[in-house]
């Protein structure tokens, strides 16, 4: 373990006042069900394009019967059980499950190749699989002879074959038979699950090398819960639209502040479907990444690309961010701004709001860093976004911008019962019960993560400005050096020109050991489309649109613009569009959608080096 680098800053508290926690996930599930058995917990898709309502009592006995199952199965406390699926509502139940066994579960992503699938269950020596379907189980019949604890393995959809793969249905049978013969079979696990307990054991998303395991005990998610309620921003009368990878911590802590809260949480993982679901579940808040932000503003703003229309939403947006400075300052609107913005409101904003649902209060992004520019616009059409922070290693939240408090640009301030501090090189370090209690298996990256009285070293380097809000300027090892010993931080700049060009999807700075500093670029596919619709090239494929002269008028016109932003050694002096958008399918996104920078130059280096031809 090392040493606790001088403390430059800190922000936050360790003594602050938390609701009551509950002792583990088990027992946060069982009382929120006591408290509020007949109400409205989650909505599902349903087979005929409606969606069906579950209440917290029929949950539980689903729950309760697969967890007893899982104890029929030879499950033990702490065993971890895996789950390979979307998001969905079956993940959540065989979480619940899993914590009602008092065992633990190891999330993978449904996209994971299947030697990397091997490797996390190998690792984290999974005795049993929840696999959504034959593809995820087929993934494992290939890496099978490489994964000696697996006992078995159960089909959210299908059928099973004997004990080695079963089905959903007859696990849950196990269960009513094991409760037959002990009714206190689900309960008596629970009561003995500790806060020390493991609980979940989730891997690094691996943008370099093989993923991390981070262990997570139970006090993590009782923690997370508690502390989310102590923000009193929400109630149990809220509505939640959950899309998120189940997989990411960012969806799992989701999930504890449901139990900690009892809000009703819509789920449906297909992102495809987030633009169509929204006006029928009319969520209240809804957490997302940053790409999901950027997509509404470029689709709104091509849609008001010229003309009088594009006159009057100018003319809108001006009168919101005029109101929304004043909001901040704590100042009275007066008459005539009011009417100006009751006005806006009416011909532009609602239309907006009514994309999200209409009944937003707040939505919450994370995972990556959010331009300040497209919250600030968010903020204008009267819609407040809340920026936060968060690793894997530690549970997934850590600080949040709070309303009235923002600060764009910002991650906003610790959660209550968490410390942040700044290190002598900027680096920001955590302390608090939601910090892992080590990787996996690996002390040497444990004793380098975690140092000494509790602080973890997060990677990321950022400051905390005066009033305790902390600002994220890259992770410490992005952070790159020109061969001019000019330092760049990538992520901000590609924040600011996602602000910039909506008709880009991904950007990716390079400039490590590089004379100068360059970009490529993918474009996104829906806001592609709109411009070869209105520019006459409809006709043109996809995969050609990148070298149309019109399109990298576009382009050149937003980096000349985001240059006049930067200091000297920052600006992009060349670029390249890419032939195809960046996926996660190809590896080069993470499922939480960040670039994975190594793959994209190992995918597209010639591209890369030809912008450097000459310059060596």
């Amino acid at each position: 373990m090392a040493a606790v680098p001088e403390l430059v800053r800190t922000t936050g508290s360790l003594t602050a006042e938390l609701p009551p926690e509950a002792t583990c996930v088990g027992q946060m599930f069982l009382d929120r069900v006591a408290r509020s058995r007949d109400r409205e917990a989650f909505r599902v898709p349903n087979m005929v394009g409606g969606w069906r309502s579950i209440s917290w009592g029929e949950l539980e006995v689903e729950v309760v019967e697969l967890a007893a199952g899982l104890v029929a199965l030879g499950i033990e406390p702490e065993d971890r059980v895996a789950i390979a699926s979307s998001t969905r509502l079956e993940w959540i139940v065989a979480d619940l499950a899993i914590m009602c066994a008092a065992a633990a579960t190891t999330t993978v992503y449904p996209q994971t190749q299947a030697d990397d699938m091997a490797y996390i269950m190998r690792d984290a020596g999974v005795r049993l699989l929840f696999a959504e379907d034959a593809d995820q189980l087929a993934k494992v019949d290939e890496e099978r002879a490489g994964l000696p604890d697996l006992e078995t393995v159960v089909l959210m959809q299908g059928e099973g074959v004997g004990s080695a793969v079963m089905s959903w249905e007859a696990v849950r049978a196990a269960g009513r038979q094991r409760l037959a013969e002990n009714a206190a079979t689900v309960t008596d696990r629970v009561a003995a699950s500790r806060p020390d307990h493991l609980a979940t054991l989730v891997y690094t998303s691996g943008t370099t090398g093989r993923p991390k395991g981070a262990e997570l005990p139970q006090r993590c998610w009782t923690y997370e819960g508690a502390t989310i309620e102590a923000l009193d921003l929400l109630t149990e009368d809220d509505v939640q639209y959950l899309w998120l990878p189940l997989a990411h911590v960012f969806g799992k802590v989701l999930l504890s502040a449901q139990l900690q809260v009892g809000f009703v949480t819509a789920v449906d993982g297909r992102v495809d479907q987030i633009v169509t679901n929204l006006p029928v579940i009319r969520p209240t808040f809804m957490a997302a990444v940053p790409r999901i932000f950027e997509k509404v503003y470029a689709a709104v703003r091509r849609q008001a690309a010229s003309g009088a229309k594009a006159k009057v939403f100018d003319w809108a947006f001006d009168v919101g961010h005029r109101a929304a400075a004043k909001r901040r300052a704590g100042e009275d609107l007066g008459r005539v701004l009011g009417l100006q913005l009751a006005v806006a409101d009416r011909l532009v904003f609602s239309k907006i709001k009514e994309r999200l649902g209409g009944r937003i209060r707040y939505l919450v992004s994370g995972s990556a860093a959010l331009s300040p520019d497209i919250a600030a616009w968010f903020e204008a059409a009267g819609i407040i976004v809340l920026e936060g922070y968060g690793l894997t290693e530690t549970s997934g939240s850590v600080s949040l911008n709070r309303p009235g408090r923002i600060g764009y640009g910002t991650v906003g301030e610790p959660l209550a019962g968490t410390e942040m501090a700044t290190a002598a090189d900027g680096e920001i370090l955590v302390r608090g019960p939601s910090v892992m209690r080590a990787y996996r298996g690996n002390e040497a990256a444990t004793d380098e993560a975690m140092l000494a009285d509790g602080w973890l070293a997060t990677g990321d380097v950022g400051i905390i400005d005066e009033l305790g809000r902390v600002a994220i300027t890259d992770r410490k090892k992005d952070l790159v050096k020109t061969s001019n010993g000019k330092y760049i931080a990538p992520q901000a700049i590609e924040a600011q020109f996602k602000a910039i060009c909506p008709l880009v999807g991904n950007i990716m700075v390079i400039a490590d050991g590089r004379p100068f500093a360059s970009a490529v670029v993918s474009l996104d596919h829906d806001a592609a489309a709109g411009f070869a619709a209105s520019h006459g090239l409809a006709s043109v494929e996809p995969a050609l649109l990148a070298a149309e002269p019109a399109v990298r008028q576009v382009v050149a016109d937003a980096f000349s613009s985001l240059n006049n932003q930067l200091n000297h050694w920052e600006t992009i002096k060349e670029f390249r569009i890419l032939p195809r958008d960046l996926t996660v399918e190809d590896g080069e996104l993470t499922p939480s959608l960040k670039v994975k920078r190594r793959v994209v130059l190992d995918h597209f280096g010639e591209i890369v080096d030809s912008m450097y031809e000459g310059h060596r």
